[in-house]
Parts: structure tokens; sequence; C-alpha cells
């Protein structure tokens, strides 16, 4: 049996599950120093009495965008479509624009 090979037929899947955690990555990227930014802003208006709450309902907007991508329900099956509708969720309102 020297130089046979076995070969097996296997399908090959799209892990959706990983590509959205990818894509919650690429997000919790993009949010941390707008995260910072608001924590530096949030401490400076408690210092001089100003209103901090457009600045905690920015931040909870900021934590609540990954859920977006949890929630979303993907319908295309090729890895391309995947990519696109992922990136579709991509707020640049909230977070600038999408990575490359």
């Amino acid at each position: 049996m020297l130089g046979l090979t076995r070969r097996i037929k296997m399908a090959i899947g799209i892990d959706l599950e990983k590509a959205k955690e990818i894509q919650k990555d690429k997000i919790r990227r993009a949010r941390k120093p707008l995260l910072e930014k608001l924590d530096v802003d949030f401490v400076r208006a408690l210092e001089f009495g100003g209103d901090t709450a457009s600045i905690v309902a920015q931040k909870q907007a900021l934590r609540d965008v990954t859920n977006i991508v949890t929630e979303a329900e993907i319908t295309s099956t090729t890895v391309d479509e995947i990519t696109t509708e992922l990136k579709a969720i991509w707020d640049e309102d909230l977070l600038g624009p999408k990575p490359e």
C-alpha cells in the first residue's frame, strides 16, 4: 500500500459565530479609544458640575454596539456575502470609518 493515500470528503463550512466574534473584536478595538476619551470627559464634567447624561448615553451606545452583531440574523451562505452583511452592521456615526 505504499504511496496510496486515503481521501475523505468533507464539507467546508462557515463558522458564523467565529465570524461574528471577529467583527465584534474589530468593534472593540475601534471603541476602546472612544470610551477612554468619554471617561476623561465624564470625570471633567463631574469636576466642573456639568451634565453627564449625554456622556453616559454615548458610553452605553458604544457598549451596546457589539450586541447588534450578536443578535444579527445573517442569512447569507457564502464567505463574501456573510462578510458584507457583518460589515454593514458597522455604525460609522458611532465608531468612525470601517477598518479595512
